[in-house]
């Protein structure tokens, strides 16, 4: 289909299905077993896998992933998790929806990723964890991060729902930190339609994860499976139906992991496209005057879109929808400018300015596997014309 300008939009995010990803899909719906079974146990190996996890479990979204991560560590109410002030809701919602209070900092100039070096001025004797987020799929200064947690033996939270696939040292984001969380959504690196995933290397810590995902109980068993464990009936009342946690019902289905499973294989090729769209995009838009992006010289992003700063913000968002080219601000902005969140518990370290930038100047636009050449150079022109 060829693209026309002006008459067709230029979607910000979208999902790019195949062929492979219905007869999978077709495959669980045969089976007719709409809940989780062996293609969600099968989905959560190959994650375990691919991001060199040792558990890895599937939920219903990106935001459960992150409210099961904060609940599996179990902390006293009160305590202090710090994080960035530039963020999407559901990176924050967590830490107040489990009774904690969020430290926030200000964020880098280019990356808006949490500024490390404002961790230590952020750190008070209720900090118990540290939740990072690599905004638009560019990775965080781990180094700085994970010196810091080790030096005050904080628990670390890696949010990567729109990372999947980027690295830092040439490591992959999703392996870092104690808890590790994916998105599935069909904006992201792969998606499952809703879903998402907790990934961790601490046997604890995804037992947990699993009791919090299934109601708070205490059994391991799978559904449709009874007394894997051998001791149902040994105690005070059935080990199935023992309820330890006051938990949730976040689990995904084997229709969502089935198409997980036909699509991680293309994961790598994804984001290699998507780093040609981004690049094709940071070239085009030499010269203007903009505040470009930035991004880490050791790190290599997995882009979710291609961020900028102008004068106008909204103005230049006018002049895309107009020209029909999809865009967005930078999530929820500076969080603690949000309605939402003027009157929770929290702490501010220094007066956010990058954040107030972001809030007030930045937008991006897409740069997913499913945008052409044309495209992108269509996009390309229309901010060029503004100027």
């Amino acid at each position: 289909m060829v693209f026309r300008p002006g008459v067709d939009p230029v979607p910000v995010s979208g999902k790019v299905l195949d062929v492979s990803d219905s007869l999978s899909l077709h495959r669980a719906a045969d089976e007719m077993w709409l809940t989780a079974g062996h293609f969600t146990d099968e989905f959560e190996r190959a994650l375990e896998l691919k991001f060199n996890r040792k558990y890895a479990l599937m939920c219903n979204s990106g935001s459960s992933a992150n409210l099961l991560a904060l609940s599996a560590l179990e902390l006293s109410k009160g305590s202090e998790v710090i994080t960035c002030a530039v963020a999407f809701p559901t990176t924050v919602n967590p830490i107040v929806q489990c009774g904690l209070v969020p430290v926030f900092v200000d964020c880098e100039p280019g990356t808006w990723n949490i500024d490390a070096r404002q961790l230590e001025e952020a750190f008070s004797g209720k900090t118990r964890a540290v939740m990072i987020s690599h905004t638009l799929g560019n990775p965080v200064d781990l180094h700085r991060v994970i010196e810091f947690c080790i030096l005050h033996s904080l628990y670390l939270i890696s949010d990567c729902c729109d990372a999947a696939g980027a690295t830092y040292g040439g490591v992959n984001v999703v392996q870092v930190g104690h808890i590790s969380t994916l998105s599935f959504y069909p904006a992201h690196q792969i998606t499952t339609g809703e879903g998402g995933a907790v990934l961790t290397d601490d046997p604890k810590l995804a037992k947990l994860i699993a009791s919090y995902r299934d109601w708070g109980r205490d059994c391991w068993c799978p559904p449709g499976k009874d007394d894997t464990c051998g001791k149902r009936y040994e105690g005070e009342y059935d080990h199935k139906y023992t309820y330890s946690r006051i938990g949730y019902n976040l689990k995904s289905t084997d229709l969502q992991a089935a198409i997980g499973l036909s699509q991680l294989d293309k994961l790598d090729g994804f984001v290699q496209k998507r780093r040609e769209n981004w690049e094709r995009l940071f070239l085009g838009m030499t010269g203007l005057p903009i505040k470009r992006p930035d991004q880490l010289p050791n790190s290599s992003p997995s882009w979710f879109g291609f961020a900028f700063g102008t004068e106008d913000r909204n103005g230049m968002a006018r002049h895309l929808d107009s020209h029909l080219v999809g865009n967005r601000p930078l999530f929820g902005g500076n969080i603690t400018r949000q309605p939402a969140y003027k009157n929770i518990d929290y702490r501010v370290v220094g007066d956010l300015p990058n954040s107030n930038f972001a809030h007030s100047y930045v937008l991006w636009v897409g740069c997913w596997p499913g945008l052409t050449k044309e495209m992108l150079d269509y996009t390309i022109e229309v901010i060029c014309a503004y100027f």
